[in-house]
């Protein structure tokens, strides 16, 4: 009988362990703290840098907006003008700063224009016009070429070239037919000029040019 009351007491052990573990199925588990995809990502490899939100429409179009230097430009030798006196055909026309940093036009002659804006010229060339030549004149400039850059030192084909809204000097590197071998490629001198003076400063690749401004690539030393 030993053995048959054995067998009886395994069984109704296992019918316990069963109806426990059914209970604990049926049991409601513990609350955890739900954690997003990133939150995991950080627990397991660390601190998870998020990504930088989509770009807005305004942010889109403030990119695709040009640089323009119509506004604030500052004239001087070299650059080209559409000078517009509306009314008055025999005085439109297009006309080069000169050496000296003037204009030269019918009826009033000379015109200073360098470190002059587009619209200071266009004012100045109105109150010329207004002493004794024209009641109310209504004049425009705007830049038809801007004055050349240069680029020197270690390109294909150094000199000058005509200046492109936007350039940097990669563009202007490129411009001039790329570097030669012995360029050093990670920065240049570039020498600006503007109503303050003259600065000299080294500058890595994708800095902004200005017209008139000189680029010097120089010679890597290994």
């Amino acid at each position: 009988m030993g053995c048959p009351m054995r067998g009886v007491r395994a069984v109704t052990l296992c019918l316990l362990a069963a109806l426990a573990l059914s209970g604990c199925m049926h049991r409601a588990a513990p609350v955890a703290l739900v954690q997003s995809q990133g939150d995991l990502d950080s627990m397991a490899y660390g601190r998870a840098y998020g990504m930088a939100p989509a770009p807005t429409a305004v942010a889109y179009a403030a990119a695709s907006m040009p640089v323009a230097y119509d506004t604030a430009y500052h004239l001087d030798a070299g650059d080209r003008l559409r000078v517009v006196v509306y009314g008055q055909e025999g005085l439109t026309n297009t006309y080069a700063i000169d050496a000296g940093g003037s204009i030269t036009m019918p009826l009033i002659g000379s015109v200073p224009a360098r470190g002059q804006t587009p619209a200071g010229l266009a004012a100045a060339i109105s109150g010329k016009l207004r002493g004794g030549y024209i009641r109310e004149p209504s004049v425009a400039v705007e830049i038809e070429a801007y004055r050349p850059f240069f680029i020197l030192g270690e390109v294909a084909a150094p000199g000058q070239y005509p200046y492109v809204p936007n350039m940097s000097v990669e563009s202007a590197v490129a411009i001039a037919g790329g570097f030669s071998p012995r360029a050093r490629r990670d920065r240049v001198t570039l020498t600006h000029t503007d109503g303050s003076g003259s600065m000299r400063i080294v500058v890595p690749m994708g800095t902004s040019l200005s017209p008139g401004d000189t680029v010097l690539v120089g010679e890597r030393w290994f």
